[in-house]
């Protein structure tokens, strides 16, 4: 059996399955977890690759380890989306991290990882993480100056995520941050057209909001092209200038990507994906 997500209208990637563990549609997407001899456990959501448990330690390393090296100190974070709990166990690991609020707007999605993808979700049940099934967009609306950190863990700009992408969102969340507050989102794939234009736009509203506007890139395997983009937004702080090296690797983390010279590095983007982002600011 073979599992084929048509990234393109003209590239299509297929993965060899074992079986299909599970399989249900909720009310907001289609929820699919296969079993692969290459990449471990998959999630499918609406028939697009959420993960795999051979390579989902890249997605959830740099969405969470670049913010938490650009500011140490930071204790309430905000994570929208991330059902699967990948961001949530990355962000656990901070001693400093007093509260985690996650809000997934999909019940069935939580649950669906906790009982197939349990190395992934073991960290829901943290006393210091809190989850909440509601719209990330409604949620962000009644917050001001509340979160040190906000990450934009979502889906691609269609369906259940579609409003994760818009001025309304971004302007909710520069709210909601304190002054010191960060803003990590994914940025989507630079490489093919289709995806280009969520890209631009994306990074359009955020520079309307906030001062500090930079991209980093990661190299993900199973997403569409493999070259894949990151957000980082902030009030105060600059990705690289205000890197806490040293301090950051006091800490001893054990991370299989993510370091700080690579910190440094995945903000140097390709002139395309420069090129790209200056259209985008117009």
């Amino acid at each position: 059996m073979w599992y084929t997500e048509e990234q393109t209208k003209n590239v299509r990637f297929s993965i060899r399955c074992d079986k299909q563990k599970y399989s249900a549609q909720s009310d907001f997407q289609r929820i699919e977890i296969f079993s692969t001899p290459e990449f471990g456990d998959v999630l499918v959501l609406d028939d697009r690759i959420m993960l795999t448990t051979k390579d989902e330690f890249i997605y959830h390393e740099m969405i969470t380890h670049v913010p938490m090296a650009v500011n140490p100190d930071i204790k309430n974070v905000l994570v929208i989306g991330a059902g699967d709990g990948g961001t949530v166990k990355e962000l656990t690991r901070y001693k400093n991290i007093e509260r985690i609020d996650m809000v997934e707007i999909d019940r069935m999605v939580v649950d669906a990882c906790k009982e197939f993808l349990p190395t992934i979700s073991c960290k829901l049940s943290d006393p210091r993480v809190h989850i909440y099934i509601d719209d990330g967009l409604r949620f962000v609306r009644g917050f001001e100056n509340t979160y040190d950190l906000i990450i934009v863990d979502s889906t691609d700009p269609i369906g259940p995520g579609e409003g994760l992408f818009t001025t309304e969102f971004y302007g909710n969340c520069y709210k909601a941050l304190t002054d010191d507050g960060i803003l990590v989102n994914q940025h989507e794939s630079p490489y093919y057209k289709s995806y280009q234009r969520a890209v631009k736009q994306a990074h359009k509203k955020l520079v309307e909001f906030f001062p500090m506007c930079k991209v980093y890139q990661a190299h993900i395997p199973t997403y569409p092209s493999g070259h894949w983009l990151f957000g980082f937004a902030s009030k105060k702080f600059h990705p690289t200038h205000d890197l806490h090296e040293e301090q950051w690797n006091r800490l001893g983390l054990d991370t299989m990507y993510y370091n700080t010279r690579l910190h440094r590095g995945c903000f140097a983007l390709p002139t395309y994906v420069t090129k790209l982002l200056m259209e985008g600011e117009y």
